[in-house]
């Protein structure tokens, strides 16, 4: 029932919304959702993202009921160059059970639900053709429609690995170290809508590998410093599979701090899954544009080429004819339009001043 609810308002909420380079100067944060943008922070800017997240479950063949609070975090670098990120992704969280069909059995775990660090680089982006970006300048139309070049994607791939300390309750039996691979894409439909995907396969080399996806779809509101989302996540393995929908909206505080809030909920009941999070990201921006001799630069990345004499004033050209300039061709329309109107004034004042023209 308290699903059924949820869900509801869910959809209630989402329902308004469906029917209506690297380096930027405003922070790039993956949240408020899970899914992970193809785009790195970029060069020298370190990003700190932070939530806080409460989850019930209650599982109908297993006859228990939990409560779960814990704390999200991400740690993102952009290294060496624009397209590459190196990152540090986790949830610590405590798992308080209790058997609903024993009195008095009670349980509890806590650990890391995830711990992974792992290089995400960018190896396609569409944006990067001048040609693309140069906006119409004859229909705001055309710049805010969307269009099917739009699907086009810019495509990051990601290489980590999950790390436990000691046995690790919410993984038994996982070794210590298990590698994970990802791909990641990033469409900008239109102007205020983005769609972003990512499909994973990890804890490879454990008994239990996990194939995933996330789809996530954001869209910002008139005023730009505030956006909602829609994500949905699949998570197939033989300890676990469930598709699960979240909802969330953000608001930018200033170019360096974003908060955010978002809730969501699975479709079973093995186990039923209804949670909340809320949180933050803020930015230390070290990044320093390079200087690129002009030499060096490509023609058409910055402006037009420079011509030859470019500088030189240039002289005004005499008007050119139908060769018969030297020819008086008698006053125009609008000259005599003009005589006319000075010749009517010319008599009325001769008129009121009693002056008789013979």
């Amino acid at each position: 029932m308290k699903k059924t609810i949820f869900l509801t308002f869910l959809a209630a909420l989402l329902f308004p919304f469906f029917s209506v380079s690297q380096y930027t100067d405003v922070i790039n944060s993956n949240r408020p959702g899970l899914s992970v943008s193809a785009y790195a922070v970029g060069k020298n800017v370190f990003q700190v993202e932070f939530g806080v997240a409460y989850e019930q479950q209650d599982d109908t063949d297993l006859a228990t009921e939990s409560n779960i609070v814990g704390a999200d975090f991400s740690l993102r670098y952009g290294l060496l160059f624009e397209e590459l990120e190196i990152n540090w992704e986790g949830t610590f969280q405590n798992q308080n059970i209790t058997f609903t069909d024993t009195i008095g059995l009670d349980g509890s775990r806590t650990d890391f639900g995830r711990n992974r660090i792992g290089l995400k680089y960018l190896v396609y982006d569409p944006y990067k053709n001048p040609e693309r970006n140069k906006p119409n300048l004859y229909s705001w139309r055309a710049n805010n429609k969307f269009q099917l070049r739009n699907l086009l994607p810019a495509v990051s791939i990601y290489a980590g690995a999950n790390i436990l300390f000691g046995d690790n309750p919410f993984f038994v039996g996982d070794p210590t170290v298990s590698p994970r691979v990802m791909v990641a894409t990033q469409s900008r439909l239109t102007p205020k809508f983005v769609l972003i995907s990512n499909i994973s396969y990890d804890r490879i080399g454990s008994d239990f590998p996990e194939w995933g996806y996330l789809i996530s779809l954001s869209h910002a509101f008139r005023n730009p410093k505030w956006s909602v989302f829609v994500e949905n996540q699949g998570v197939s393995s033989d300890r676990y599979s469930d598709i699960l929908l979240r909802s969330g909206v953000a608001h930018l505080i200033n170019e360096k701090i974003q908060a955010d809030v978002n809730l969501g909920a699975n479709f079973k009941n093995t186990p039923s899954r209804i949670f909340v999070s809320a949180g933050f990201s803020y930015r230390f921006d070290m990044h320093k544009d390079e200087l690129k001799p002009i030499e060096d630069q490509k023609a058409g990345e910055n402006g037009e080429p420079i011509k030859k004499n470019a500088m030189k004033k240039k002289k005004k050209k005499a008007k050119k004819g139908d060769g018969a300039e030297d020819i008086d061709l008698g006053p125009s329309k609008k000259q005599l339009r003009k005589l006319k109107k000075k010749e009517k004034k010319k008599k009325k004042k001769d008129e009121d001043n009693g002056v008789i023209d013979f």
